[in-house]
C-alpha cells in the first residue's frame, strides 16, 4: 500500500455482542481466507478472518519499523467496543528468529516481520462473545456516516455466521494431518546431531559462549492438504497450559503451536514474563512423575542452564523497570507430556512505550538462542542446516493501545499445502550429552506430531 494512500486513511473499527458464535468454529469457517487464533489459556480467546491491512518489516531495525507503522494505522482510529473493552482492533503475527531472515520453501509467505489487522475479529470471553469488524476509510469522510453501514455489516456477518455450519475437522481433538502420512523424515541424523552438540561444547569449554540453543526438524508428507483445523483442536484440548495460536496470513501457509513460553506481556505499566529452562518427560506413574520433578529440581546441569535464562532477562529488564520481582528458586511447570523448570517475573516499567520495544529487548532469551547472545547465534548460524523461519522467534498481537503479548514459537509447526515442518530444540551447556539431548527433542516433537495425527497419546 503506497505511503500517501495509507496516510489519507482512518481506521474505524466497530464491535457487538455476538452470544453463540465460538472462535473455533468461527476459525475453520474462515478456510480459504487469511486466518488468525489465539489463546491465552485463560478464559479469553482471539479470532480472525480477512484483512483490513497488514504490514511488514526487514533488516535490523523491523521492531521500530513495525511499531511506527502500528502507531501511524491506529492513530486517530475510531474504536467503537460497546461495553466490552477486550473487543478492539489488534494486530495478530510475529518475527522470524533472525533478523536477517529471507523468506523461502515453507517460509515463502512468512516475513522477517509480519502483522495482520484482520477484517473481522471475535472475542470469545468465556461463554460471552464478540464480534468486531475493521475498515479503513478515506480520512475525510465522516466516520458517524460510516458506522451503521459497518454495523449493517457485522450483523449480517454475524447471522451468516450462525446460521452456517463449520467446515473442516470436527471439535473430536484426534488430530489431523491430511490423508495417510506418505513420508515422516527427519533431515538431521543422530549423528550429525551428535557432532554439532560436541562442536557446541567445544566452544563452550574454549569460553566463547556458556549456553547455545540448537534444533532440528521433523518433516512430514502427506497425500493431500494438512487438515490445520483438527490440528488446533487437538492442541487446544491436549495443551490447555499453553498458547495456542494460528497465523495463516495465506490459505494453506499456516504458522501454528502450542507453546508453554510467554516471552512478555505489558499492560499499561506492568510487564511480565518468565525464564523456563531445563526440563524432562513425564512419568508413566504418579511416583515416577513426582520422582522425575525431584530430579529435575536438583539436576545441577539443568539449574545452571535455567539460572543463564532467568539472569539474562534480569540483567536486560532491569534498566527498564523501577522493580522486578522473581522468585529465588525455580518452580515446576508441567504439561501433558513433559515439565519444565519455570520462573515466574513481573515488573513495573519506567518509561512503556508498548509491547515491541520489550520484544526486541528480551529476543532470543537464552532459552532459545544462547548466552552470550551474539555468539551463540553465530553458532546457529554456522551450524544448523534448516532455516528456523518463524520457529522460537516472538509471535503474538497488540492491541490499538500497542501494549500487546507475545510468547515464544516453540511447540510449533509451518504447514505449506501437504507438507508440515515441525521443529524442536534443547539447550546445550559444558556437561551436556549428545544422546540425552536427543531425547529431549523428541519428547518435545511429539506434541506436533500428535496434532497431526501420527502417533496415538502423548
Amino acid at each position: 500500500m503506497p505511503e500517501q494512500y495509507k496516510e489519507s486513511m482512518r481506521l474505524v473499527s466497530v464491535s457487538l455482542p455476538a452470544p453463540g458464535l465460538d472462535a473455533l468454529d468461527f476459525v475453520r469457517q474462515a478456510q480459504g481466507q487469511a486466518r488468525f487464533y489465539w489463546n491465552d489459556h485463560d478464559p479469553i480467546t482471539f479470532a480472525g478472518a480477512g484483512i483490513a491491512t497488514e504490514i511488514f518489516a526487514w533488516g535490523d531495525n523491523r521492531y521500530e519499523a513495525i511499531q511506527a507503522q502500528a502507531r501511524e494505522l491506529f492513530a486517530g482510529a475510531m474504536v467503537s467496543h460497546g461495553d466490552e473493552p477486550l473487543a478492539v482492533p489488534r494486530l495478530f503475527g510475529g518475527f522470524a528468529f533472525r533478523d536477517d531472515f529471507v523468506p523461502d520453501k515453507t517460509w515463502s509467505n512468512f516475513h522477517p516481520a509480519h502483522f495482520v489487522l484482520p477484517h473481522y475479529q471475535l472475542l470469545q470471553h468465556g461463554r460471552e462473545a464478540w464480534l468486531t469488524i475493521n475498515a479503513q476509510i478515506p480520512l475525510d469522510e465522516d466516520p458517524a456516516e460510516i458506522i451503521p453501514d459497518l454495523q449493517a455489516a457485522l450483523q449480517a456477518k454475524y447471522h451468516a455466521l450462525l446460521s452456517s455450519p463449520a467446515t473442516g475437522s470436527p471439535s473430536t481433538g484426534s488430530g489431523g494431518g491430511g490423508g495417510e502420512a506418505h513420508q515422516l523424515n527427519y533431515p538431521m541424523s543422530e549423528a550429525q546431531w551428535t557432532t554439532m552438540i560436541e562442536a557446541a561444547r567445544a566452544e563452550i569449554g574454549a569460553s566463547a559462549f556458556q549456553k547455545v540453543v540448537l534444533a532440528r526438524v521433523a518433516e512430514i508428507n502427506f497425500g493431500e492438504d494438512v487438515n490445520v483445523d483438527g490440528a488446533l483442536t487437538y492442541l487446544n484440548l491436549h495443551y490447555p497450559e499453553c498458547y495456542r495460536f494460528l497465523f495463516e496470513p495465506r490459505p494453506h501457509h499456516a504458522f501454528y503451536g502450542a507453546t508453554p513460553e510467554l516471552l512478555v506481556k505489558v499492560t499499561n505499566t506492568a510487564v511480565t514474563t518468565m525464564g523456563m529452562a531445563g526440563s524432562t518427560r513425564r512419568g508413566a506413574t504418579p511416583a515416577e512423575d513426582r520422582a522425575l520433578t525431584l530430579d529435575l529440581l536438583n539436576s545441577a546441569k539443568d539449574r545452571h542452564e535455567h539460572q543463564l535464562v532467568v539472569d539474562a532477562i534480569e540483567r536486560r529488564l532491569t534498566p527498564l523497570t523501577t522493580s522486578l520481582d522473581m522468585p529465588r528458586y525455580p518452580q515446576i511447570y508441567t504439561l501433558s507430556n513433559i515439565h519444565h523448570l519455570h520462573t515466574p517475573i513481573q515488573g513495573t516499567l519506567t518509561n512503556p512505550q508498548g509491547v515491541l520495544p520489550l520484544v526486541e529487548t528480551l529476543h532470543p532469551t537464552p532459552a532459545l538462542g544462547g548466552t552470550p547472545r551474539q555468539p551463540a547465534m553465530r553458532f546457529i548460524q554456522e551450524h544448523e542446516p534448516v532455516s528456523r523461519g518463524w520457529y522460537a522467534a516472538p509471535v503474538g498481537w497488540l492491541d490499538h493501545t500497542l501494549d500487546g503479548l507475545f510468547a515464544v514459537a516453540i511447540r510449533s509447526a509451518v504447514a505449506q499445502n501437504n507438507r508440515v515442518w515441525a521443529y524442536a530444540g534443547a539447550g546445550i551447556v559444558a556437561d551436556s550429552e549428545p544422546a540425552k539431548e536427543w531425547a529431549e527433542t523428541a519428547v518435545k516433537f511429539r506434541p506436533m506430531l500428535n496434532a497431526v495425527g501420527l502417533f496415538n497419546g502423548q
